[in-house]
């Protein structure tokens, strides 16, 4: 424990983050595994997965041993209660920043050759058991990577550096820890970042994750879904090959018009959290 209170307050934050990541993604990833090699018709891995993760966002939250850490891990989670107005403008606000990164790679991709994404083959099992499987995926994305993130890395670093240093390098480590997936390239990267930025300031404005939690298991899940539904997308032209169209000046537009709504309900965000701070 001296030796961990020594370290700087940044790389516990990156180690804390990190372990919580690895707790809650590891038993979902050998879990689906086992269920689909054993047993696809049943999928058993959602149902052990659900009450695990139960059990993983109590100990977050504060519960069980050591209690001397009980503050802290509640602290750090950051899952804030937030009223009905800060929820819907929250959910608002996120929602456009997320069709503002859809478009943007729409944008992007007409500039950069990007890589395909691959969806794994999964004809051979059955629809009920793939179904609840991509979305207990899902939940676990959102749920993990925001308690570990947006939480327990970003909130320390707040705390002790402010709101800028910590978003910085929680993008920095979120973009970079996606480098581990093969299809996942440094091409990829920027939109990682703004993914990230985006949960990471949404974080900050309500001191919750809790609206986090929601936006990033809907993204994975319409991701998800959209690549079970209907395969990988046709690679499209770059604009150096085809010269700037009208489809790629129309995302451009939309682009921007989703830019100057982001803004705009993140302001409003901020605004009605200082007025519920000033009225307290």
């Amino acid at each position: 424990m001296k030796l961990w209170n020594r370290l700087p307050v940044i790389l516990q934050a990156v180690i804390a983050g990190a372990l919580v990541n690895l707790f809650g993604t590891l038993p979902w990833s050998v879990l689906y595994g086992a269920n689909l090699a054993l047993s696809p018709s049943i999928p058993w891995a959602v149902a052990v997965m659900t009450v695990y993760l139960w059990f993983f966002w109590r100990y977050l939250q504060g519960n069980g041993w050591p209690p001397s850490t009980a503050e802290t891990r509640r602290r750090n989670l950051r899952a804030r209660a937030l009223s009905g107005r800060v929820w819907s403008l929250s959910l608002l606000a996120g929602s456009l920043a997320i069709a503002s990164l859809f478009t943007l790679y729409l944008v992007y991709e007409r500039l950069i050759a990007l890589p395909q994404q691959p969806f794994p083959e999964v004809s051979a099992y059955p629809f009920l058991t793939v179904f609840l499987m991509l979305l207990m995926a899902s939940i676990v994305a959102g749920v993990v990577e925001e308690a570990a993130f947006r939480g327990y890395m970003q909130t320390p670093i707040e705390q002790r550096h402010g709101p800028a240093m910590a978003i910085l390098v929680v993008v920095t480590i979120f973009a970079l820890a996606h480098l581990t997936k093969p299809s996942v390239t440094l091409a990829l990267l920027p939109l990682y970042f703004t993914a990230a930025a985006i949960y990471g300031v949404l974080a900050y404005l309500t001191k919750s994750i809790l609206p986090g939690i929601v936006l990033h298991a809907l993204q994975d899940a319409y991701l998800y879904f959209m690549a079970w539904w209907k395969g990988p997308r046709a690679t499209p032209q770059l604009v150096w090959e085809t010269g700037i169209d009208g489809a790629f000046w129309r995302s451009c537009l939309i682009l921007l018009m989703f830019l100057v709504a982001t803004v705009w309900t993140y302001r409003k965000v901020a605004a009605t959290m200082r007025n519920a701070s000033a009225t307290a």
